[in-house]
């Protein structure tokens, strides 16, 4: 269990970019449930391929670009994961095989099947200046559907956010025309939800409360989901890349981390009205509360 706290790094009444600097070499986290969640992105795209991928034609050569990246990095980093034997690719544990050589599948598409991540590419309009989200392979969205958001710019994107016009939109922009190819940076987003699938493609906005989740039980019926997003420029290309790997945990998981349940509760009453109903937290909000509380004080 990778141990992110995001809800831990400060005030939750303003969105952040709360951009860190990465490390090349720590680009890509496959784990302990790297073969079932492969299994699961196959399982996934074989019924809903035109839901979760989806490529504009100018995606192409950065599409190739990605692919060629992660073939070269996931042996290299990860010899007892992956293995490259000319033009295939050897997933050890699975015995899976990729033969990139032979592949029908877009490579944005072999891309995605290859890591955990899910895969968005951005490409900058050369008379705008503005990024737009040409291509992707999402299996795991977070309570949003790619057909909404493929070919729109960065700001319409990000629109449905509360307060991202106002706080966020002129930074994200800057920072998208300033990203160094040799300077990836990465961040790690919080929210909580009532379903552990990795495959939630809806429930924005919920606000009818859920009368079956109490204080007493709000530790084993809500799960505390973390978006690990990454953003690299690509050296050939210049399109820029946007990686989201997801973590679930039961929020009971926090139980007898009072330094963390403290924090997650101070977020929570941080955030401002719109952006409780927008991350769905206002129908479970008194009883995550009073459960937080609760831990915090018993292991305080």
């Amino acid at each position: 269990m990778r141990d992110y706290a995001p809800y831990m790094t400060g005030n939750s009444s303003r969105l952040s970019m709360a951009l860190v600097p990465l490390d090349p070499q720590d680009w890509i986290e496959p784990d302990e449930h790297l073969i079932a969640d492969l299994a699961e992105k196959e399982r996934l795209l074989a019924e809903r391929h035109q839901e979760l991928f989806i490529v504009l034609p100018e995606a192409t050569p950065g599409s190739e670009e990605v692919l060629e990246l992660l073939v070269d990095y996931l042996p290299t980093h990860f010899p007892d994961l992956y293995e490259r034997r000319g033009d295939r690719l050897y997933h050890r544990a699975s015995g899976r095989m990729w033969d990139l050589a032979r592949s029908t599948l877009h490579p944005l598409d072999l891309a995605g099947r290859l890591v955990q991540e899910d895969l968005c590419l951005m490409q900058v309009e050369s008379d705008s200046g503005h990024y737009r989200l040409v291509g992707a392979s999402v299996c795991f969205p977070t309570r949003w559907c790619l057909a909404d958001k493929i070919g729109g710019a960065i700001g319409p994107i990000h629109a449905p956010v509360p307060g991202y016009e106002a706080q966020l939109s002129s930074t994200m922009d800057r920072f998208f025309a300033r990203l160094k190819t040799e300077r990836p940076v990465w961040r790690v987003n919080w929210s909580i939800v009532d379903d552990p699938a990795l495959f939630l493609p809806r429930g924005h906005r919920q606000w009818e409360r859920n009368p079956g989740i109490t204080a007493d039980n709000v530790g084993d019926k809500l799960w505390l989901r973390l978006e690990r997003q990454t953003l690299r420029r690509l050296p050939c290309t210049e399109d820029v890349l946007f990686t989201i790997r997801i973590y679930v945990h039961p929020l009971h998981t926090l139980a007898a981390r009072p330094e963390h349940t403290a924090a997650l509760a101070a977020a929570i009453r941080s955030l401002p009205p719109d952006l409780q109903t927008y991350k769905s937290v206002r129908p479970f909000r008194e009883a995550i509360l009073s459960w937080l509380d609760r831990c915090a004080a018993a292991n305080g």
